[in-house]
C-alpha cells in the first residue's frame, strides 16, 4: 500500500503508453485508462505486470471519470500521481469546423483533466499529496492551420493548469503541464507527409522529431520528488520549436 500509484489516460498507444512503461520501469503502480477498450486490454497484456490495471472510460464522461478513479483506489489503496493524456484531434480549417468537432474536442482535451483532477485530487491530498500532469501541445502555444479546436483546447488546459496549480497546492496537489512538440507517434507517421515532415525540420533547432519516450520523461520528472517545489509550469519537451518562433530556417543555415 505504499508503492506509488498513477492514473494514465489515453494509455492503449503512444505518448500514454510510454509514460505506463517509464512509470513501471520506477516500480510504480499504473492504472491505465482508454475509450478504445480493446486496443486497451491488449496494450495491458502486453506489459505482463500486475502492477498495472486497465479500465476503459471516456473521460469526458463525469459518471465514468468517478467509476474508473473509485476502480483505481479499490486495485491499489491510493494515487499519486494522474497524468492527463487522453485527447483527441480534427484538423480542419476553420470555416469547416462543425460545432459538433468543436464541442467533443473541448469535451474530451479539457472537460476531461477537469474532471480527472476534481476526482483525484482529494484523494491524493489523503495519502500527503502528489502530482498533475495535464499533455497540452505545442500548439496551444503557437497557433497554426487546421486546429481551431484543438489549438484552443491545449490553450485553455495551459491554462486550466495553472488555476489547478494555484487551488491545489495547499492540500499537497502539484499541477503542471507538458507540451509537446512534433512527436514520432503512429498518428504523426500517418499524416505527416514528407513534406511536412521537411517543414517541421526547418522550424526545430534539433532538427528531429521528439520521442514518446522522451515525453514520458518529462512527465515523469515532474511527477517525481525531484520536482516536488515545481508547479503551476508549463515544460516544452519540442526541441527548441517554441523557442525558435518563425525559425528563418534560411538564417540559421547561413555561414
Amino acid at each position: 500500500m505504499t508503492q506509488k500509484v498513477a492514473i494514465v489516460t489515453g494509455a492503449a498507444r503512444g505518448i500514454g503508453l510510454a509514460v505506463t512503461r517509464r512509470f513501471l520501469a520506477e516500480s510504480w503502480r499504473v492504472a491505465m485508462v482508454d475509450i478504445e477498450a480493446e486496443s486497451l486490454f491488449a496494450a495491458h497484456a502486453s506489459l505482463a505486470t500486475d502492477d498495472a490495471v486497465a479500465q476503459a472510460c471516456d473521460v469526458s464522461d463525469p459518471a465514468q471519470v468517478r467509476k474508473t478513479v473509485s476502480a483505481a483506489v479499490e486495485a491499489f489503496g491510493r494515487v499519486d500521481a494522474v497524468v492527463n493524456n487522453a485527447g483527441i484531434a480534427v484538423f480542419k480549417p476553420l470555416l469547416d469546423t462543425s460545432f459538433e468537432d468543436w464541442s467533443r474536442v473541448l469535451a474530451v482535451n479539457l472537460n476531461g483533466p477537469f474532471l480527472m483532477v476534481q476526482e483525484t485530487a482529494r484523494v491524493m491530498a489523503e495519502t500527503g499529496g502528489g502530482a498533475v500532469v495535464n499533455i497540452g501541445s505545442i500548439s496551444g502555444l503557437r497557433a497554426s492551420t487546421l486546429r481551431v479546436a484543438y489549438g484552443t483546447s491545449k490553450a485553455a488546459l495551459a491554462h486550466l493548469t495553472k488555476q489547478q496549480a494555484t487551488e491545489l497546492g495547499e492540500i499537497g496537489v502539484r499541477v503542471n503541464l507538458v507540451a509537446p512538440g512534433p512527436v514520432d507517434t503512429a498518428m504523426a507517421k500517418d499524416v505527416h507527409t514528407p513534406e511536412i515532415r521537411a517543414d517541421y525540420h526547418d522550424a526545430i533547432p534539433l532538427n528531429r522529431y521528439g520521442l514518446e519516450e522522451e515525453i514520458a520523461n518529462g512527465v515523469f520528472f515532474l511527477c517525481s520528488d525531484q520536482a516536488r517545489y515545481i508547479t503551476g509550469q508549463t515544460l516544452a519537451v519540442d526541441g527548441g520549436f517554441d523557442a525558435a518562433g518563425i525559425g528563418l530556417p534560411t538564417l540559421r543555415r547561413a555561414p
